[in-house]
């Protein structure tokens, strides 16, 4: 048995792939995959056939970033040995889980769920949903428990989600009457979701407020000096302001020196020190951390072909365990006729 078998617990994990991922993907989730991957059995789906939800007029964008997001995944140091990654659309078993599970649940119970309800309100849809959107809690349901992960790392925003997952995996366990499916606990991540760089609350391709991981030197150095920093501290003698200050919340994520940074917001909040000296700072540490990774990148990026290995042996080995799953729901609810 393989080390990665061995594991007690199994991580399902993300994303949607609608463009390529950056500093904010990272923080909330990459660098831990990267570490977990050492300590826990890892599923990484790249959910293609959700992103359509909301996508579905332009299907070909989700196409195209599905390698592109892989390539992510590889250069910040996901092994593939380690982890494994799988295209959500190519395992027909996680579509067929999702039409059980859909009468397990009322359209009112998934219209009050506060993740989806934000969710509407920030695409404008109103009433105009998608029902492939409305109904995203129980795709992901059936996502989480066709691998019975116990762990799933999400944001704090996402906890209805899979508080939602274990209603219908309990539900499911009485109607049964007996334990196929797994509950799953929610990772939240020690630091919360990273602002834009422009202050607002979320990084969005298309607010133009994102450093992509792949970013070159000059793009790096741009999005530095648009970062928003203290309003109120027009001169360098001025005392500055940390709290909604995008550059020190930046430092704060991926400065190491962490007792030179003390002493340098020490230094802005008592006055004397100017933006420009805090944005140097930042800019040569994000230099060197996206360096690397964009280096990584563009060497895997040549041979597309190892990239599209991986994500089909990686897509046939989550299929094994999908149906594994889905025989046993399909067994329990007396579906299994021959």
């Amino acid at each position: 048995m393989s080390t990665q078998e061995n594991k007690t617990h199994l991580i399902l994990t993300g994303d949607r792939p609608t463009g390529p991922l950056h500093l904010g993907h990272y923080v909330g989730s990459l660098s831990n995959r990267v570490k977990f991957q050492h300590q826990y059995k890892q599923f990484i789906m790249l959910a293609d056939a959700q992103a359509l939800t909301d996508n579905m007029d332009d299907p070909g964008k989700v196409h195209r970033n599905v390698v592109e997001v892989a390539l992510d995944y590889l250069a910040v140091g996901i092994d593939p040995k380690l982890s494994t990654i799988f295209i959500q659309s190519q395992i027909p078993e996680l579509t067929e889980l999702t039409f059980y599970y859909l009468n397990l649940v009322t359209v009112a119970r998934l219209e009050r769920n506060p993740t989806i309800k934000e969710e509407i309100r920030l695409r404008n849809f109103e009433r105009d949903i998608p029902a492939g959107f409305l109904t995203y809690p129980v795709s992901q349901a059936a996502d989480i428990s066709a691998f019975k992960a116990t762990l799933v790392p999400v944001g704090e925003d996402q906890i209805p989600m899979i508080e939602q997952t274990n209603e219908i995996v309990r539900r499911f366990n009485r109607l049964a009457n007996q334990e196929i499916l797994v509950e799953c606990q929610a990772l939240v991540p020690e630091i919360g979701r990273l602002p834009g760089i422009d202050g607002k609350a979320k990084m969005s391709k298309s607010l133009g407020n994102v450093i992509n991981l792949g970013a070159t030197e000059s793009e790096i150095r741009a999005a530095v000096k648009k970062t928003y920093t203290d309003p109120l501290h027009l001169r360098i003698e001025d005392p500055g302001h940390l709290e909604g200050n995008v550059a020190f919340t930046y430092l704060d994520a991926f400065d190491q020196d962490k007792e030179s940074l003390a002493e340098m917001k020490a230094h802005y909040v008592r006055g004397g020190l100017g933006d420009g000296t805090v944005k140097k700072r930042l800019e040569e540490c994000l230099q060197e951390l996206i360096r690397p990774i964009r280096e990584r990148r563009a060497a895997l990026a040549q041979d597309r072909g190892y990239i599209i290995q991986i994500l089909k042996e990686g897509t046939e080995k989550a299929r094994e365990v999908a149906a594994r799953t889905t025989s046993e729901v399909k067994t329990a609810l007396g579906l299994k006729h021959f």
